[in-house]
């Protein structure tokens, strides 16, 4: 039976070059501690929903051809949902 070759050879070489430290990393910019997101999405809250392919690419469509965004086409559709179920709509 052969035996594991032994690591004593090793020693003999001559060392390889030490491999270049890595960079330090750099510290993230500080962020305010009330900041969450942008400004824009302050005081905000995300409404999502599953869609299929076809409706989605129906309302990107109309929101392009009205030169809006599918974000107020979406606020226009949840204030006549509120209108149609006797509630105040909210605007934007």
């Amino acid at each position: 039976m052969s035996r594991k070759p032994s690591f004593a050879n090793l020693r003999d070489r001559t060392p390889a070059p030490a491999a270049t430290p890595a960079p330090a990393p750099v510290p993230a910019a500080p962020v305010a501690a009330d900041a969450k997101g942008p400004a824009s999405r302050q005081g905000r809250k995300q409404i999502a929903g599953f869609f299929t392919p076809d409706m989605s690419l129906a309302m990107h469509m109309l929101a392009r051809r009205q030169d809006r965004s599918l974000q107020a086409l979406m606020a226009e559709a949840f204030n006549d949902v509120l209108r149609k179920y006797g509630e105040s709509p909210i605007g934007d």
